[in-house]
């Protein structure tokens, strides 16, 4: 009986240990966006993060992995539903690394705020269009210099409602000025989280609809790349 006790109150110390040190290298970031991934705080977000799906008793079914491009970044994108959508994706696609497009108010979320930012991901002011536009600049420099795949939502915010709302189109140009391929994604189920936990598991679709190639990117205007993404979403939606 000792022993269990003992092992268990190493446990909790190691536990404590990692929180102290979770929210003392938070701390020391800096509030401003950082041009270099850095794999420390990556694996902080991924480890923490991981954990904490398996206690909100998260089960995630995947299809479509084997299309995700292993020799070049790329311009990952999906429906939006909820606020796991991203903490899901990065947990799934551990390579390459992946920094999101979010609005603003995310990187002032106690810890992760500050965590996510050392990670490259990008606040986007969706109300100025020019400022809208260096965050774009901003991701396609990031994906050119290798340090990191972008994610984005087309839809621009989540949609709480059946179907998809509008696109915008204009984050398309970051796959088009990069030259990388475009990721289609469809994620189901994260939606029904809030109401699950803590009494039933969350079981969560991540699928992969569509890699559209760099040359087709380059070589069509953003409008039909949007329609054609949209589609195949709406098409993988209704589908299931």
């Amino acid at each position: 009986m000792k022993y269990v006790f003992y092992v268990l109150g190493v446990l909790l110390g190691l536990i404590i240990l990692y929180i102290l040190l979770i929210i003392v290298s938070a701390e020391a970031v800096k509030k401003k966006e950082y041009d270099k991934n850095s794999k420390y705080y990556r694996f902080l977000l991924h480890s923490s993060t991981a954990m904490a799906l398996k206690l909100i008793r998260i089960k995630i079914h995947t299809s479509g992995l084997e299309k995700i491009p292993k020799d070049s970044r790329y311009l990952l994108v999906c429906n939006h539903r909820s606020k796991f959508d991203p903490i899901i994706t990065w947990n799934i696609l551990h390579d390459p690394d992946i920094a999101f497009i979010s609005k603003p108010e995310n990187f002032n979320v106690p810890i992760y705020g500050r965590i996510i930012r050392k990670c490259c991901f990008m606040a986007i002011d969706r109300e100025n269009p020019k400022n809208a536009l260096r965050t774009i600049n901003k991701a396609t420099e990031l994906i050119k210099n290798d340090e990191v795949s972008v994610g984005v939502y087309p839809e621009g915010t989540r949609n709480y409602e059946e179907g998809l709302l509008p696109f915008h189109n204009g984050v398309f140009k970051i796959a088009q000025i990069a030259n990388v391929p475009i990721v289609v994604v469809t994620m189901r189920g994260t939606d029904n989280i809030k109401h699950n936990y803590p009494w039933k598991r969350s079981h969560v679709y991540f699928d992969v609809v569509d890699v559209l190639s760099s040359e087709y990117v380059k070589n069509n205007r953003t409008v039909t790349i949007g329609e054609l993404v949209r589609s195949e979403i709406d098409a993988k939606i209704k589908e299931s």
